[in-house]
């Protein structure tokens, strides 16, 4: 059984709740939410479907650095990457800019105690960074007992659960100017990652077992720093990857172009999201209009694949979340809306306030909008506005939400919190 199954399972199956029923209410929530949902484990940037998705119940709604919080662990160092978990363990990287030490975390899901740190690469410079990014932004992807990490040009890694390094692969050599950000995907036997620098762009898979390059495709573009997603549309799979100008479909065995579709942009952050046969992307950076493409599409679609966009409220860094119908957008600016997914009408727009950098959580019928100086607006998922909380935490905080084993998981600059609703 694979690793999501097996965790499903013990999640779901307690008392007289048979496997059946418990994967009845997962396909259950999965319809009510428009996209497929897991619960237990949250093995790649937004979680098992990639899209900010998660099904755990009894989660907090409200918080503070005093209340709901069952444990705060330090994270020495500096990292944006989102925590990944799987059974007890959490995984995180992290850059010590003094030791020019990159590393994968191990942290204890129940105690919050740090089990194993393991440097992966060492530089003694590791150069410019954005002020708003950091050497460890990049989230881990999870698959079985295998960690897959990457810190842009710095290099690529694959490391068992038990924090040994199995491969490195320092051949992907770009000028990603303000550090790196993408995060890598995992299709079938292949570690997927967008490399869209300054001096050069391609789209490259390295053979998960080995690290070795199997496909690489080059495109021409500008800078971007978004994080791939694999979607099967009517039976094809492909891989659907933002650059600076272009969002384009790849078919994921090859690397083969099988679609783009322009636009005026560049430094691309926010991961695309797919639903009701539309990909939704944003795709700028000091201007961005974020977009709803009508798949499927052959070679240039351009001209004849918009169904719908939006431009005021559309975001740099925050990815779209989709739920049901509708489409939760928040701008780096705070301004929080939410559309119609199948026409882009708005239903409500407000302003939360503060600067955004991380992506919204779906959860119990909520939505969780996190800004970058430790609030947590917390709104029901509706057409209607309906605000239930705002949670203040210390620090900084860029990274986005993860969930598992009835909990919440906030990263802030300095660490790593798990909060409860017991």
């Amino acid at each position: 059984m694979p690793s999501n199954s097996r965790s499903l399972a013990n999640t779901l199956c307690f008392g007289e709740l048979t496997w059946l029923r418990a994967v009845w209410i997962v396909v259950v929530v999965g319809n009510l939410w428009g996209t497929a949902a897991f619960a237990g484990d949250w093995p790649q940037f937004r979680g098992p479907d990639g899209q900010g998705h998660s099904s755990e119940v009894g989660l907090p709604v409200e918080w503070s650095e005093t209340e709901h919080v069952a444990w705060k662990c330090p994270v020495e160092g500096l990292g944006w990457s989102s925590p990944v978990v799987q059974g007890n363990d959490i995984w995180l990287t992290t850059a010590v800019l003094d030791k020019g030490s990159l590393q994968l975390v191990r942290v204890e899901a129940r105690t919050g105690q740090v089990v194993t740190t393991t440097e992966v690469f060492h530089k003694d410079d590791l150069g410019p960074i954005h002020a708003k990014n950091s050497h460890a932004s990049p989230t881990p992807f999870i698959d079985g007992d295998r960690i897959y990490v990457h810190f842009g040009a710095h290099g690529t890694a694959c490391l068992s659960t038990a924090g040994e390094v199995l491969w490195r692969n320092q051949e992907l050599a770009y000028d990603h100017r303000h550090g790196p950000a993408g995060s890598p995907i995992v299709w079938h036997d292949l570690v997927i990652v967008s490399c869209d620098g300054t001096d050069k762009q391609f789209v490259v898979a390295l053979d998960k077992k080995s690290g070795e390059i199997r496909w690489r495709t080059d495109r021409n573009g500008r800078m971007a720093y978004s994080t791939p997603l694999a979607i099967t549309v009517d039976g094809t799979e492909q891989v659907i990857s933002p650059g600076g100008d272009q969002v384009v479909g790849y078919a994921p065995a090859t690397g083969e172009e099988i679609w783009r579709f322009r636009y005026d942009g560049y430094s691309v952050v926010p991961r695309p999201v797919y639903g009701h046969g539309l990909v939704f992307v944003s795709s700028a950076y000091d201007s961005p209009v974020l977009y709803a493409i009508r798949l499927p599409g052959q070679g240039d679609i351009t001209e004849t694949a918009a169904a719908w966009s939006m431009r005021r409220g559309a975001p740099n860094n925050p990815s779209v979340l989709l739920v049901g119908d509708e489409l939760y957008v928040v701008s780096d600016l705070g301004i929080a809306t939410c559309v119609d997914a199948r026409t882009g009408e708005q239903h409500w727009q407000t302003r939360l306030g503060g600067g955004f950098s991380a992506s919204p959580l779906a959860a119990e019928g909520r939505v969780y909008f996190t800004n970058e100086e430790g609030l947590t607006t917390v709104v029901e998922a509706s057409k209607e506005l309906k605000k239930l909380a705002e949670n203040r935490i210390e620090g900084r905080t860029l990274a986005s939400l993860a969930t598992a084993d009835g909990a919440i998981f906030l990263r802030t600059d300095a660490a790593l919190y798990r909060l409860e609703a017991k």
